[in-house]
């Protein structure tokens, strides 16, 4: 659901998305899905999407219409340059492997699937998505070159450490930083308190209301940590 709703938000804004590795489900939906968002102003508009969702619904499943509780850890890379960041090759361990699911007889007779294990931060990443090895090889790196720019601007960023509590984390509940009420139509971002009712557009990837609240606030609370700072 959360994969279609920013897809969605993708098409409205005229942005091209195309999966780049993903991990499905007997059920449908992902385990997990990598993919990748082009076009203009994409990261400035989706970086304020990284963290742990919580979803609460009523499964078709649930006989007794009680209601479940499920959270999707969602993080927002920007793709990198290799003049960005370097990656020196003897700190990296590739693997190659026959990818799984579906893809017919080429998925089943060639090595393509790649693995990269960045040695110095101990960063795995793993593409199978592409035809060749050579292509999955590509798209890793690019994977890697992303989250080590994350990691280590996140290192130099000390003075904005709170905003940055707000990416990855654990999964665990108590991070949240949205939840989905689909019982009471309701979508509420508990970084900035701020609520909607329109719970079902949002999912269709009208997200615009969410981005303007969020991107005001980031913006209140630098113009507060500059003023600190000069009257400091």
């Amino acid at each position: 659901d959360l994969f279609r709703m920013y897809t969605r938000y993708a098409e409205r804004n005229n942005w091209k998305s195309e999966i780049i590795d993903s991990n499905e489900t007997d059920i449908g939906g992902f385990k997990e899905v990598i993919f990748q968002i082009r076009g203009r102003s994409v990261f400035s508009k989706l970086k304020y999407e990284s963290g742990v969702h919580r979803v609460q619904r009523v499964p078709t499943t649930e006989s007794g219409g009680r209601i479940h509780t499920s959270t999707a850890t969602v993080a927002v890379l920007p793709e990198v340059s290799e003049t960005e960041i370097k990656i020196d090759p003897a700190d990296l361990r590739i693997d190659t492997y026959r990818s799984s699911g579906a893809g017919g007889q080429h998925v089943n007779k060639t090595d393509s699937a790649v693995r990269i294990v960045h040695e110095p931060t101990g960063i795995v990443v793993a593409v199978q998505k592409e035809r060749s090895q050579h292509q999955n090889k590509a798209r890793a790196l690019e994977i890697l070159r992303a989250r080590l720019y994350e990691m280590y601007s996140s290192k130099a960023e000390n003075e904005i450490t709170e905003a940055r509590r707000t990416q990855i984390g654990t999964g665990e509940r108590s991070e949240k930083i949205r939840t989905y009420n689909f019982p009471q139509n309701r979508v509420t971002d508990h970084r900035i308190n701020f609520t909607s009712y329109r719970l079902l557009y949002v999912m269709d990837g009208d997200l615009d209301e969410l981005v303007t609240e969020l991107s005001a606030a980031d913006i209140n609370k630098r113009l507060e940590l500059l003023h600190k700072k000069l009257i400091g």
